[in-house]
């Protein structure tokens, strides 16, 4: 009975002087670091577990040296092998509270009241996702560690530490990923397929290249909103690349009108409209009949614009502006299904039998050829040069 007051005796003089060297190292900390925030942070977060840390080895020495006498005994070596593992862990919750004071320190330079606080937010996930894995890494190897101490379970603590090994050779498969979204990355860099600020459709949106990194592209959509791609994405899917040459562009507005629409009038609207707006470059202004089945005709206006904002705004003018026109100017031009009943001698205008004259313009009218999208102007030649090729003539193949 002496013997275990003695050593019940040590130990609590043990845990005194450690908790009271503890505390006079806490209270020094924390004077000369009022203006510190990592002294700050370490003085509020990791100040219990040094206790607990310090106190746990303190009494392990403790016992340790008042029972040298007793070397052999078995309540001895239960009471050792229990401190042993109370300093394990807590030296795992100091390592854990420490990386957790870094960390802390690191996200107080980002503020998030603030309101464009984009990096902080960027610079708090990354942060976060890296203190889980940190302390889950502690954890284990901790609970290796301490497995490793009972010599019958030693083949299992063996295990954990066996298998942080296997995690970290899975870590390395997944990398490959990683891995290739990097040669991705470095691909799309040197092959000029997609560059910043370039206007592309990706997935059905519309948008812009905003970021470009060696893992993953980030496109603006039109709305602002942002879409998220890894780089390898652009290697293996099709995408739409609108300014990988030039910045202009061509667009198309298309109605489904009635046959009784004049084609020709239309036309000559929408050179107008075109000519008195800034959006139009000046390049393309063509309106065509594309279909004519199921008792509507489908007319298509074809529009360029120099770049590919302006020329959403040029498509849509042109549709309200078309609409406006024909509801006001040619109400028989709007769709409609028919059901004829009687004669066709009525008075209105789709019922005249007799076919109307076409009124012939001056020889000397100068009307320019808006009908052909592949030729009538210097620009439609070129398209049809590009699409067909340069044929050569019959005697110059012989």
């Amino acid at each position: 009975m002496q013997n275990y007051l003695g050593t019940a005796v040590a130990a609590i003089v043990a845990a005194a002087v450690a908790l009271f060297m503890v505390e006079v190292v806490h209270r020094v900390i924390r004077r000369l670091g009022r203006r510190s925030l990592l002294m700050t942070e370490l003085t509020e977060h990791s100040h219990r577990p040094f206790q607990v840390a310090a106190t746990a080895l303190a009494v392990q020495l403790g016992v340790r040296f008042s029972t040298l006498y007793a070397v052999g005994s078995a309540w001895r070596q239960v009471l050792l092998h229990a401190l042993v593992l109370a300093v394990i862990a807590t030296t795992a919750w100091v390592v854990a509270s420490l990386l957790v004071v870094v960390e802390d320190t690191a996200l107080a330079r980002f503020r998030m009241d603030v309101p464009n606080n984009r990096h902080a937010r960027r610079v708090r996930t990354q942060v976060v996702l890296l203190r889980r894995l940190t302390i889950a890494v502690i954890v284990v190897l901790a609970l290796g560690v301490l497995l490793m101490t009972f010599p019958g379970v030693r083949g299992i603590g063996a295990g954990v530490l066996t298998s942080a090994g296997v995690a970290a050779a899975v870590a390395a498969l997944a990398a490959q990923s990683l891995l290739g979204n990097v040669f991705a990355g470095l691909q799309l860099a040197f092959s000029d397929a997609v560059r910043l600020d370039d206007v592309v459709v990706v997935e059905g949106e519309w948008g812009r290249i905003e970021e470009l990194t060696l893992s993953y592209v980030v496109v603006q959509i039109w709305d602002d909103r942002r879409l998220i791609l890894p780089t390898s994405y652009f290697t293996k899917n099709p995408f739409q690349n609108w300014t990988r040459t030039e910045a202009a562009v061509l667009g198309t507005a298309e109605f489904d009108v009635d046959w009784a629409v004049p084609v020709q009038a239309m036309r000559e609207e929408l050179r107008r409209l075109c000519e008195n707006t800034e959006l139009w470059d000046g390049r393309v202004c063509v309106l065509q009949v594309t279909d004519a089945t199921g008792g509507l005709v489908k007319v298509r206006a074809l529009v360029s614009a120099a770049d590919a904002g302006s020329l959403w705004d040029l498509r849509c003018l042109v549709r309200e502006h078309l609409v406006a026109w024909i509801r006001d100017q040619r109400p028989t031009a709007l769709p409609r299904m028919r059901a004829e009943v009687g004669d066709a001698t009525g008075p209105l205008p789709w019922q005249v039998v007799a076919p109307r004259r076409t009124l012939r313009r001056p020889p000397d009218t100068d009307i320019p050829d808006d009908a052909r999208v592949f030729g009538g102007s210097d620009d439609g030649e070129a398209r049809s040069e590009v699409f067909s090729g340069n044929e050569e003539p019959a005697d110059a193949r012989r």
